[in-house]
């Protein structure tokens, strides 16, 4: 009987983990007047263990009419069909495109039944199609319902952050499910609900759904679907008022793992930005202060009945450079940070391998955590779009591959017209190494630091941060100063000849030059940064070869003996951590005790 509860038991816990296993991305949204500068941010860790670090990129095109574009799963490459192509189709840089329009996004799975096995676009083709569509996240929500709609949503639960230069959204939908009859699918379609994300707040999202309850009488706040709640009271998942229906209850019942592995996440960033105080308006529109370790009982799991806000207010404005710091978070400063167990190794190493859960002796299961950093990170990103410049400088994808927390982000104006070589399409892929690739050499340094954390992620990482800084604050900014310069100079002279015929300039071609000068500077950029990470995995090697710790000086060169210059001067030692001691003291300490 026991043996019997325990299976029973373990396979309980393995249906409530199975959320962490998928693919686990994070979002945080920023809007303008919670950043510095008045940018709209975004972030995205795109996180598969079957996705390569690569920047897509598809520059503007016009189409003639019956052209038919084919569609693939982003996740399996499986072809799904064809969709009708539209005249004209914009420029994408990744996940954004030259209008400055951002959707990233995280999955989240909910009522299995709702999946419809006979869809024809699934979530990672509506995101690039889209972007090729949409001139504003308003028009991008639109695309993104008419699609589904019309070919079928092919994909489980998700839940898309869709901004522009003016204001973001939080977009959550799940298809209805497959009901065929005479060969057509009268379930085609999805269920969805939008909401805007107040201008001075933040949001986040980690493959849970996060909508709750919505005001259905605010179309410049809120937009959903006609048969929201209509489509839930048929399947059985709503009984109660309208007014008391909440979306993420109906189609994504949150359970340990989805809380545990999802939320919990969302929550740290906002524990981070909010500097551990949740500051947001209830229902009724009071304004409420929270510490935000009052969540921690939901966020852990222990609560499944409890929460925590959909949008929240941050205690200072926000920059690119700490929202890039944020996709490093590991639950630092938490109960959840996994440098602080035996599991962390002797070199608290803030990672567990897969699966998500194991058990001890006795049938129990644990759970490995999941932070917003991890491992299979196939490319990062954080997307600025700025409504005081113009589109063509305006937009900036800062692009990074593999783990956050060892890698860097570099700039990418959207107008761009290349891709750097070490983020290109082709170069390389999960079975094929390119010593030419960022993914590649990206994991070639997180994979040594995973050997000795403590001791090697802070170098590399303060290597990341010398960068980041000196781009986000400075270089920049002079590159964005000098191309609207070029800009201006030619925009005064198009308009006095536009305005003298009543045209309107909506040409990129005079501004050729302006382009030509961000591409530059995106490409040169990139790829210098990217020679200086091949640099750096040759300079770890070195450096901590065998467990070692070699000198270097202020410059960076190694400390060599007076007798050699093949030799160090002296070779530093640095062990364990206290805990890793101890416990090893404990369990094996009458074998290894020196008397």
């Amino acid at each position: 009987m026991r043996n019997s509860l325990l299976k029973l038991v373990a396979a309980l816990s393995a249906v409530l983990l199975g959320t962490l296993e998928g693919n686990t991305c994070t979002n945080v949204i920023i809007t303008r007047g919670a950043s510095q500068d008045g940018s709209v941010l975004v972030s995205y860790a795109a996180d598969s263990h079957y996705l390569f670090g690569e920047l897509y990129y598809k520059p503007a095109a016009d189409w003639k009419p019956g052209t038919m574009l084919k569609i693939y799963d982003w996740d399996t490459n499986r072809y799904l069909g064809e969709i009708e192509q539209v005249p004209h189709t914009y420029q994408t840089v990744g996940n954004m495109n030259e209008f400055q329009v951002i959707i990233t996004e995280t999955t989240w799975g909910g009522r299995p039944e709702l999946e419809d096995k006979k869809g024809g676009i699934d979530y990672g083709s509506l995101i690039y199609v889209t972007l090729q569509r949409a001139k504003s996240a308003r028009e991008a929500i639109d695309i993104i319902v008419n699609l589904a709609n019309e070919y079928g949503y092919a994909s489980e639960g998700e839940t898309f952050s869709i901004a522009d230069k003016n204001e973001a959204w939080i977009m959550e939908l799940i298809g209805k499910g497959t009901n065929m009859k005479n060969g057509v699918n009268v379930n085609k379609g999805i269920v969805w609900v939008a909401r805007r994300v107040p201008d001075g707040a933040i949001c986040a999202h980690a493959n849970q759904a996060r909508i709750g309850q919505f005001p259905m009488d605010d179309p410049d706040n809120c937009l959903y679907a006609p048969d929201v709640v209509s489509f839930a009271r048929r399947k059985g998942y709503f009984d109660g008022l309208d007014s008391e229906f909440s979306f993420k209850k109906a189609y994504c019942p949150t359970d340990f793992g989805t809380v545990r592995g999802c939320d919990a996440r969302a929550w740290s960033a906002f524990n981070i930005l909010t500097e551990g105080w949740f500051s947001f308006y209830d229902e009724n529109g009071n304004a409420v202060t929270r510490d935000a370790f009052a969540y921690l009982d939901y966020v852990m799991g222990k609560n499944l009945d409890g929460d925590f806000p959909l949008f929240v207010y941050p205690r200072k404005k926000v920059g690119v450079k700490d929202v890039a710091d944020v996709m490093r978070d590991h639950f630092e400063g938490t109960p959840m940070d996994m440098t602080q167990d035996i599991g962390a190794g002797g070199n608290a190493l803030p990672y567990r391998w897969r699966p998500m859960e194991f058990q001890d002796y006795e049938g129990r299961t644990y759970v490995n955590e999941r932070a917003i950093a991890t491992q299979q990170t196939g490319f990062w990103m954080v997307g600025q779009a700025r409504n005081y410049v113009p589109d063509v400088v305006g937009g900036i994808l800062w692009f990074g591959t593999d783990d956050a927390a060892t890698s860097y982000l570099t700039p990418i104006y959207t107008a761009t017209t290349k891709v750097p070589d070490c983020f290109r399409e082709g170069n390389g892929d999960l079975l094929h190494y390119s010593p030419d690739a960022s993914f590649w050499i990206n994991n070639r340094i997180s994979n040594a630091c995973y050997k000795m954390y403590n001791v090697m992620a802070p170098y590399v990482r303060a290597k990341a941060d010398l960068f980041e800084i000196d781009q986000m604050e400075r270089r920049t900014h002079s590159v964005d100063s000098m191309a609207v310069v070029m800009y201006n100079q030619v925009a005064v002279k198009m308009q006095k000849k536009l305005s003298a015929r009543g045209d309107v300039m909506v040409s990129r071609e005079p501004f050729a030059k302006v382009i030509k000068y961000v591409t530059d500077y995106s490409v040169e950029t990139a790829q210098k940064q990217f020679n200086a990470w091949r640099d750096l995995e040759v300079e770890l090697l070195v450096k901590y070869m065998d467990g070692n710790v070699k000198p270097q000086d202020a410059d960076g060169k190694f400390i060599h003996s007076q007798h050699s210059e093949g030799l160090p001067e002296h070779i530093e030692h640095p062990g364990y951590t206290e805990l890793w001691k101890e416990t090893v003291a404990q369990e094996h300490g009458e074998i290894i005790r020196v008397p």
